[in-house]
């Protein structure tokens, strides 16, 4: 979930298969990327920074760089929790209700970006912020979550996923989660992130502020 996702750089647990020679050599390149295109930023800033930049500094071709990130709003973006979520959230029980479960992915999300990589979590929101082509990117990006909530959502309860109830549901908890990553950041980040999304659930939940 790119609004507050978990980094790229996470270890996969034990539980999960080892990735093959071809995805480790990608997922390599997509973090060569990645730290090279935080590092210019903190150095020169987003607008400054170019794809040709990038590239040099990763040292691979600008051409490499569009296959792994079609724009440079997503390499900021783009992020490998979308599956672990997924793969998370239809390991919870069935009949565990359904913000129990999401307190439970979402607790285990922001630990590990805020521990991991804190300046990088706090980077990203920061640029959500300050950056309207990197707040636009992700507003588009949020329909790929929505899809993936809405099939986990329709297994869970039995519902259409295309149903309005369904992508209701899952668009308010995407539109919640950035609303709250965006105040984090407006913020200067000096709140405890986990407690501002314990404080989102329960709004979603009872319909109205604490």
């Amino acid at each position: 979930m790119r609004p507050m996702a978990a980094t790229a750089h996470s270890s996969a647990s034990p539980a999960e298969p080892q990735l093959g020679l071809r995805e480790r050599k990608k997922q390599k390149t997509r973090i060569a990327i990645r730290d090279a295109t935080y590092r210019l930023i903190r150095e020169q800033g987003y607008d400054a920074t170019t794809v040709e930049q990038i590239a040099e500094a990763a040292e691979v071709s600008p051409s490499t760089v569009f296959r792994y990130f079609p724009t440079k709003e997503d390499i900021v973006l783009t992020d490998e929790f979308d599956p672990l979520m997924e793969q998370e959230l239809r390991a919870r029980p069935a009949d565990e209700p359904w913000m129990v479960s999401l307190r439970h992915i979402m607790r285990k999300a922001i630990g590990l970006e805020t521990t991991e990589e804190p300046e990088v979590a706090r980077l990203r929101t920061h640029l959500m912020v300050q950056v309207p082509a990197v707040r636009s990117r992700m507003m588009e990006s949020m329909s790929v979550t929505s899809r993936m909530l809405c099939r986990v959502i329709g297994e869970r309860t039995g519902k259409d996923p295309d149903g309005l109830e369904v992508r209701v549901l899952a668009m308010s908890l995407i539109g919640a989660l950035m609303e709250t990553s965006l105040y984090w950041a407006e913020g200067g980040h000096q709140e405890d992130l986990a407690d501002l999304v314990d404080r989102t659930l329960h709004i979603l939940e009872n319909g109205r502020t604490p």
